[in-house]
This record gives structure tokens, C-alpha cells and sequence, in this order.
């Protein structure tokens, strides 16, 4: 079953889905690792920036499954994602030591939607 389907899936039943898309996600521990390799001292603060952009965007995502438009949707998406996670997670990698712009925010959100797809086996899917 492909991405873009298990979402559509998801999104049409919010409550289950939920639980299954965290279930479904990469752990944290793993992307901290991909994303922020020289931060393991202040992992926390980067794994909770970190979950934070996985759940908004698997949340984005079932919203845009939910309602049939997800393809070409994708800029619409990522700005979704930054408007709810990016005050936050500037926040949190800053404690962490790291300065992060709304770029480089796009860019931590961007490589989580290619883990999430080179997971499942997919080319292009999400923000």
C-alpha cells in the first residue's frame, strides 16, 4: 500500500489515524540522528523539535488525504507545517544551540516528508 494511500486511509478515520501515523512515523531517535548528528548532547530539545515537524506533518498530511487534494499541494503543506511547528521549533533548537531561520525550518521539514517517503518506498508524497 503506497503512502498517499494509507493517508487517505488515515484521514478518513482521524481518530484511528492518528494513532496509527504515530505508530507508522520514523522514531525520533532516528531522525535526530539523520538530521543533527552533532547534537547528541542536547538531544531532548532536538527530538522534541524534531517529533514536533513529524506530527504536524503526518497531521497535514491526513488533513490534505481527508479532503481528496493532496497532490500538488505540496507548498501549501510545508506552509501549513511552518505555521504551526516553526515558533516552536525555533524555540527548542535554540536551546539546543542551534539558530535556525524559517529556511532551514523548510529544510528539516522537507527531509522529514524524503525520510517518511524513502521509508514506505515512495519518490515524492507530503510537504
Amino acid at each position: 500500500m503506497s503512502f498517499v494511500s494509507v493517508m487517505e486511509t488515515i484521514g478518513k478515520g482521524f481518530a484511528k489515524g492518528l494513532k496509527w501515523a504515530v505508530e507508522y512515523a520514523v522514531p525520533v531517535e532516528k531522525l535526530v540522528g539523520l538530521l543533527f548528528p552533532v547534537a547528541a548532547p542536547i538531544a531532548n530539545e532536538v527530538a522534541d523539535a524534531t517529533s514536533l515537524i513529524q506530527t504536524a506533518v503526518l497531521l497535514v498530511e491526513q488533513k490534505y488525504a481527508a479532503s481528496g487534494a493532496q497532490s500538488g499541494t505540496g507548498a501549501q503543506k510545508l506552509s501549513e507545517v511552518l505555521l504551526v511547528t516553526e515558533q516552536s521549533v525555533t524555540a527548542l533548537l535554540a536551546k539546543a544551540g542551534i539558530t535556525a531561520d524559517s529556511t532551514y525550518i523548510a529544510n528539516v521539514v522537507s527531509a522529514v516528508v524524503a525520510i517518511l517517503n524513502v521509508q514506505n518506498g515512495q519518490g515524492s508524497v507530503a510537504a
